[in-house]
């Protein structure tokens, strides 16, 4: 049960973000509005988490799918819905400036 829930905050294995991104990886920032103008990722894509189940369509299902917010929490609920809505390659980057980090 642990590890489930490691894998589902985004804590297990180390994820190569940047061989995702060289795959065309979409980065899914499922933060407020105002929470994205405040600072994100450039390139992602802001779509909040509680309407992300009514806006599928804007992400490609044939491309990987990093799912990032504050703190981890909400992208780890987002990449559960991704997955249960048939995306196959959903990642929990957790917070956007950890992210950030990792990218950079």
């Amino acid at each position: 049960m642990i590890d489930s829930l490691k894998q589902m905050l985004g804590f297990g294995p180390a994820t190569d973000y940047h061989a995702l991104l060289k795959k065309g990886a979409q980065i899914i920032d499922v933060r407020s509005p105002g929470e994205y103008q405040s600072g994100h990722i450039k390139g992602s894509v802001n779509i909040p988490l509680d309407v992300i189940g009514k806006q599928l369509s804007k992400i490609k299902k044939d491309k990987p799918v990093i799912t990032c917010c504050a703190s981890g929490m909400r992208s780890a609920s987002a990449k559960q819905i991704l997955k249960s809505s048939g995306f196959t390659e959903v990642y929990n980057g957790g917070g956007w400036i950890g992210l950030e980090g990792k990218l950079g």
